[in-house]
């Protein structure tokens, strides 16, 4: 999520074996942002291109990885202010977002796993911090058309005490990690009367099993117990770079199937 992009951003450097454990037995190169952050060329352009080309009557969306969460997996600059590198970071992902508009692309995901993760120790420094996160969240993003809809990802976390927060960051859907928590974190968005999406995943991709049709079925229910079915969207816990094609294909072919049951059911 971070490294794809910091070879590819200006100001960004890389250890070759400078390896740190993420989960379990895998691990990333976190890079040295040394100095000034900018986009030099176009990054994700020509792949989301290509997987548009491939799939011409379905909806393509870009992925990106929000400035807070690279700024977060990186070592980070020590000369100036963290905010005004996330700041530098924001503006060379705006730049990539306004080229895929201008491809076409007219669903775009900015990922902000590492959000709740930047928080401050000190209760004193988390309203500075709220205000530069969400404001290089909203700077990224503001180039776009009100025709295109733009999507965050979360990690496991506790959302109640941010949750106006990520109200703030005015994404129209956000995606976070729920098969584990027995849907416990949703409840706050049911308690605050949340207006945008959100995308609660349906099955735990750290895990190398194959979620039966039934399991996913089930799963679907239970959320909708929670949120209404106009908010929801249906998909895994989280990206899928872990996990191999034979875990991957018949996982998602579950999955789909288990929305036409629940459709069914309720039509």
């Amino acid at each position: 999520m971070v490294e794809y992009f910091g070879e590819q951003l200006n100001g960004f450097a890389f250890s070759q074996n400078g390896w740190v454990q993420s989960y379990g037995s895998r691990c990333v190169k976190p890079p040295h942002i040394f100095g000034d952050v900018s986009r030099p060329a176009p990054m994700t352009v020509d792949w989301i291109k290509f997987a548009q080309d491939v799939v011409p009557n379905k909806p393509m969306k870009g992925m990106l990885t929000g400035p807070v969460t690279i700024l977060a997996w990186s070592f980070v600059r020590d000369d100036q202010p963290r905010s005004e590198t996330s700041r530098q970071i924001a503006f060379a992902i705006q730049d990539e977002i306004t080229d895929l508009e201008n491809a076409g692309i007219e669903m775009i995901q900015v990922d902000e796993a590492a959000f709740k993760e930047g928080y401050p120790l000190r209760k004193e420094d988390i309203p500075t911090y709220e205000k530069w996160a969400v404001e290089d969240f909203l700077i990224t993003t503001s180039s776009v058309k009100d025709t295109t809809q733009i999507h965050t990802h979360m990690c496991y976390s506790e959302f109640n005490d941010i949750i106006k927060t990520i109200e703030a960051m005015d994404a129209d859907v956000i995606s976070i990690e729920t098969s584990r928590s027995g849907n416990e974190l949703l409840k706050v968005f049911e308690t605050v009367g949340y207006k945008q999406e959100v995308g609660p995943g349906v099955y735990d991709i750290h895990s190398p099993r194959v979620p039966s049709v039934e399991e996913m079925v089930k799963q679907i229910e239970l959320l909708l117990e929670v949120l209404p079915e106009r908010q929801l969207w249906i998909n895994p816990d989280c990206g899928l770079k872990t996990r191999g094609w034979a875990e991957v294909e018949p996982s998602l072919k579950n999955m789909v199937e288990a929305v036409k049951i629940v459709r069914e059911k309720r039509a």
